[in-house]
C-alpha cells in the first residue's frame, strides 16, 4: 500500500481542521437551548449533528486505525449512530430532542478529543478514503444544521433570526430562456480520481430525446402567479398522491410563506419577487411545471445540461444563507427537483461493511435533486452529485427548474 506523502498528509489535516471548525462556527450564533431542540422527526438538534459527525470519525476511522482504541464514551456509540445497523443499536430518531444529556459542552469536548486523536491517522493510507468520506459527510450535515435550525426557529412565535440580514440584492430575475439539447446517447455518472459518493457511479450511457432546460430557477414572482391562478385549488394540476398530501397538510403556499412575508434564517422578511422560490415539495414543483406548460427535467437531462456549466453560484460561503436573484446558473441557491426516482445506476455496488449503508439502502420512495443550495458548501458540490428526499419534503432549500420536450 503506498505511503501518504507529508504534503498530502498536511493538506488533509488542514482541510479536516477547516471543515470541523466550520461546523462549530455554524452553531456559535445559537443558545444552548437552541442546540438541544428538535422541531420534527425529520430534523435533528444541532447538538446531535455535532456529536454524530464526530461519531463518524471515531467509529469508521479511529476504531480501525488506532491500536488499543477505546471510545470516548461507550454510550455514544448508540446515541450518535444514525442508521448504521451494522454498527449496532441506535437511539430513535424522533427522540433525539430528548437527549438533554450529554450537555453541549460535553459534545464539544467529545469533538476536541476525536480531533486530537485524528492527528495520529492522517498518514495511514488504510483510512484515507474514510477520512475523505467523513469530511464530505460533515459537509452534508453543515447544510442540515442550517435547514434544521431554520425549521426550529420558524416554530418559535418570537420568529428569531439566526443571523443578521445581508444587504438586499438589487439583482432582478432575468427573462427565462430555454437551451435545447439534441437527441442522442450521452454518458452520466462520476468517473475519475476525485471524490464522489458511491451513488454517483458507475458512469454509464443513457439515451435522451431532444429536450430544453431553463437557464435559471423559477422565481417567486412566477410562483405567486401560480398561487393567484388557484394553483393549490385545482386537482387537475396535481399528481393524485400530491393532491391528497396538499389537502391533508393544508398547503396553500411554499413552506415559511405567510401573509406577513416569509421566514428566513434572517427572520421574517418580505417576499422578494425576483428570488428563486424555495421550500417546495416535489408535488408542488411538478404541479407548477404542469401549470406553466412545461415539466421537470430528468436527472440525466439535468446532468448533461450542467456538465460544462461553471460550478459557480450562491453557496454557504457567501454568508447570505438565502437564495439570491441574479445571473442564470446551474449551481447554488436551491436544490432542483427532477422527475427521477432515486435508484441505483446500472452496475452499482454498495461498499462492504457498515459504511456501505451510507446511500444504497435509501434507494426507494425518494426523488433526486441536483445542483446544491445556498446552504451547501461550494467544495461539496459537483455536476454528478445526487441528493434525494421524499416527494413531500419541504424543509430543505428545494426549488424548481423547468424543462420541455423539443
Amino acid at each position: 500500500m503506498p505511503a501518504i506523502l507529508p504534503a498530502v498528509r498536511a493538506g488533509a489535516a488542514a482541510r479536516y481542521a477547516a471543515i470541523r471548525a466550520r461546523s462549530e462556527a455554524l452553531a456559535s450564533p445559537l443558545s444552548v437551548e437552541d442546540c438541544a431542540l428538535q422541531s420534527m422527526p425529520d430534523a435533528s438538534p444541532v447538538k446531535w449533528h455535532l456529536g454524530h459527525t464526530t461519531w463518524f470519525f471515531e467509529t469508521f476511522v479511529l476504531e480501525r486505525a488506532l491500536r488499543g482504541f477505546a471510545p470516548y464514551r461507550a454510550e455514544f456509540r448508540s446515541l450518535f449512530n444514525s442508521y448504521y445497523v451494522g454498527v449496532g443499536p441506535r437511539h430513535p430518531r424522533p427522540e433525539r430532542g430528548l437527549l438533554s444529556r450529554p450537555s453541549l459542552g460535553e459534545v464539544l469536548a467529545y469533538r476536541a478529543s476525536v480531533d486530537e486523536r485524528m492527528q495520529q491517522v492522517f498518514h495511514d493510507a488504510r483510512v484515507a478514503h474514510l477520512i475523505e468520506l467523513g469530511l464530505q459527510h460533515e459537509q452534508q450535515h453543515q447544510e442540515l444544521i442550517l435547514t434544521d435550525v431554520k425549521h426550529l426557529l420558524s416554530r418559535n412565535p418570537l420568529q428569531p433570526a439566526y443571523a443578521a440580514a445581508k444587504e438586499p440584492s438589487t439583482e432582478k430575475a432575468r427573462r427565462l430562456r430555454f437551451t435545447a439539447f439534441p437527441e442522442g446517447v450521452r454518458q452520466i455518472g462520476h468517473e475519475g480520481d476525485g471524490f464522489a459518493f458511491d451513488n454517483e457511479a458507475p458512469r454509464h450511457r443513457v439515451y435522451l430525446r431532444g429536450y430544453a432546460v431553463a437557464d435559471r430557477l423559477v422565481a417567486n414572482r412566477e410562483y405567486q402567479a401560480f398561487i393567484a391562478d388557484r394553483g393549490y385549488e385545482r386537482p387537475e394540476l396535481w399528481l393524485s398522491e400530491g393532491w391528497d398530501v396538499c389537502r391533508t397538510q393544508g398547503w396553500s403556499a411554499p413552506l415559511y410563506w405567510s401573509s406577513e412575508g416569509h421566514f428566513t434564517l434572517q427572520g421574517l422578511r418580505p417576499i422578494d419577487p425576483d428570488e428563486p422560490v424555495t421550500h417546495v415539495s416535489f408535488y408542488e414543483a411538478e404541479a407548477y411545471a404542469r401549470w406553466a406548460g412545461a415539466r421537470l427535467p430528468g436527472e440525466a437531462e439535468w446532468e448533461v445540461a450542467a456538465e460544462r456549466a461553471p460550478r459557480e453560484g450562491n453557496f454557504l460561503e457567501s454568508g447570505r444563507l438565502h437564495p439570491s436573484p441574479g445571473a442564470p446558473q446551474f449551481f447554488g441557491d436551491a436544490w432542483e427537483w427532477t422527475t427521477s426516482t432515486y435508484g441505483p445506476y446500472p452496475g452499482f455496488h454498495a461498499a462492504e461493511g457498515a459504511v456501505g449503508e451510507y446511500n444504497g439502502k435509501f434507494m426507494v420512495n425518494q426523488y433526486v435533486l441536483r445542483g446544491g443550495s445556498c446552504a451547501t458548501p461550494a467544495s461539496h458540490i459537483r455536476h454528478t452529485y445526487r441528493n434525494f428526499f421524499p416527494a413531500a419534503a419541504r424543509w430543505q432549500f428545494s426549488g424548481i427548474r423547468l424543462a420541455k420536450d423539443v
